[in-house]
């Protein structure tokens, strides 16, 4: 066993030798270097370790705090959400923010320019990704804020704890802007002048908007929490990857200063489709049927996942 471990080493080793050669005759529009990269990426994971550590040490508002919780205090930009909650919305939110963050790097795997510079990708979407990890946790482990369901009566044990003052600002919002934006970033510099780029941008653009939707629905965010985190999680998947660009191994006329009015097309083209998935979830709640995401393991002990459509009779 462990020679079969040594042998397969080797041909990792050999496989990542090859693969790096073979990169660094892929031409990029980006340039990296691993030593201040890296560095940069493990400085970034110990801010978000920082700052979890401070949301998990902030204080607890006592019960007689929350009673005293006024809806006329909100803000009139937010007020329409305070008092909501729901189950069925926050697990909705979790699905489509997790399932963007593993789906954007395996999407980016399928582009021809991408795939023979996969790992300076897949590494400057980590790098992307912790930026606003930091930012979002050094935020809500500093500022307090409650959140919309603390002004209503429901949520039970989620009433208590830090995590009940962790409104600001939208960490789901914000992570799946950062993965659809820097998605649509890179698909840009790699592929210039495609015309599938307004749809790109589109995609980009609604997704997160859905979600921001379903966490207000949650009850776990205010409108401006989300379109904080929006605007983070947008800049930072936008400025990351732009700031290691470079014309340097790569064809000039593939690099045109850029222009953002495909990405202005996208975006409209975005938000009707994300109206009309938000009319089509409206209709479906105003007859009684519900779709939830589920998983588990079958009888079998093999693991499975999905969605449930229901309707009570």
């Amino acid at each position: 066993m462990q020679r079969f471990a040594v042998f397969g080493l080797a041909g990792l080793l050999a496989l990542g030798s090859n693969a790096a050669a073979l990169a660094q005759q892929v031409p990029s529009p980006y340039h990296t270097q691993f030593a201040m990269d890296a560095s940069l990426t493990l400085g970034l994971a110990g801010l978000s370790a920082t700052g979890l550590y401070l949301v998990q040490h902030k204080r607890v508002a006592p019960a007689t705090e929350l009673a005293a919780l006024d809806r006329a205090r909100v803000p009139a930009l937010d007020r329409f959400s305070a008092g909501t909650y729901s189950v069925r919305a926050q697990a909705t939110s979790d699905a489509l923010c997790y399932g963007t963050l593993a789906l954007v790097p395996a999407l980016l795997a399928f582009d021809a320019p991408v795939h023979g510079r996969y790992g300076q990708v897949a590494g400057l979407y980590l790098e992307t990704m912790a930026t606003t990890a930091a930012l979002f946790t050094l935020t809500v482990g500093t500022v307090y804020r409650y959140r919309p369901y603390l002004y209503g009566t429901e949520g039970g044990g989620l009433r208590g704890g830090a995590v009940a003052a962790d409104s600001f600002f939208g960490g789901h919002v914000a992570h799946t802007a950062t993965a659809t934006f820097f998605a649509a970033q890179v698909f840009h510099d790699f592929n210039p002048g495609s015309r599938a780029q307004p749809y790109v941008w589109g995609a980009a653009a609604a997704v997160p908007a859905v979600v921001a939707y379903f966490r207000i629905r949650a009850g776990k965010h205010f409108l401006s929490d989300n379109l904080v985190g929006y605007a983070v999680g947008a800049t930072v998947g936008v400025l990351v990857p732009r700031l290691h660009r470079t014309a340097a191994g790569y064809d000039g006329a593939a690099l045109p200063p850029q222009h953002f009015a495909d990405a202005l097309i996208g975006c409209a083209v975005g938000a009707t489709a994300g109206v009309a998935v938000l009319h089509f979830y409206k209709k479906l709640h105003g007859t009684g049927l519900s779709l939830t995401p589920i998983q588990g393991l079958n009888v079998n002990g093999y693991a499975y996942g999905g969605v449930r459509l229901t309707r009570p009779l």
